[in-house]
């Protein structure tokens, strides 16, 4: 087993430190999932503050890619190297194997070809972690049922018709793709209305977001 590897499952099986205060919380298992000195690409990194924290206490070589011109302005001003673009551009330009950790919070469901996007993580990093809300959740599926209307993501609340359009999925949807796609999910995490919940059965029942470390299923 190399360092890195080794350095990765020590990490995940210790004690999770306190969520800080400067992160959201599936940024905070994010960032514990990494091991320090890591090199990380951020898709979508916003303000950069998953970036910022990582080379502040990790001592992680780590950039990012953001679409939006205040994501940018915010990561400028946090002093972090990051290029704007969109994803499938931005990551064409890497060639294979030039990260540890390909990191996606959040946006997977925003994607018109996430599968695309999957591949192209796995080809730039070793591994790949992604974080997306889940409306698997036991009250999506109540106010779907009683209501008849799609349910707003728990943590991530956000009308179905405003920008950008998102397309809602479930944690057992994005297993089942990837046993696929040929992508072995090698750790996980799971929250429950932000906060973490330990729960080894029934995850698509009870959790609310989900944090998958990927890997190609041959590695």
């Amino acid at each position: 087993m190399n360092r890195l590897s080794s350095s990765v499952i020590r990490r995940s099986s210790s004690v999770i430190r306190p969520p800080s205060s400067a992160l959201r919380p599936d940024l905070q298992i994010i960032a514990d999932f990494i091991p320090t000195g890591a090199k990380v690409l951020d898709l979508g990194c916003g303000d950069g503050a998953l970036l910022e924290y990582l080379m502040r206490e990790q001592g992680a070589q780590a950039r990012g890619i953001e679409l939006s011109e205040a994501g940018m302005l915010a990561c400028i001003r946090r002093g972090l190297s990051v290029r704007q673009g969109n994803l499938q551009e931005g990551l064409a330009d890497y060639p294979d194997g030039s990260f540890d950790f390909v990191v996606l919070s959040q946006t997977l469901h925003f994607l018109d070809d996430p599968a695309m996007i999957l591949a192209e993580m796995l080809r730039v990093g070793r591994r790949a972690i992604v974080s997306f809300p889940n409306w698997g959740y036991w009250r999506c599926r109540m106010e779907l049922l009683v209501t008849g209307r799609i349910p707003l993501a728990p943590d991530l609340p956000q009308p179905w018709h405003e920008k950008p359009r998102w397309q809602a999925f479930t944690v057992t949807d994005f297993a089942r793709f990837c046993a696929g796609a040929g992508i072995r999910i090698s750790l996980q995490a799971y929250l429950a209305r932000g906060r973490r919940v330990y729960i080894r059965k029934f995850t698509n029942l009870f959790s609310t977001t989900a944090v998958f470390v990927l890997e190609p299923a041959g590695a």
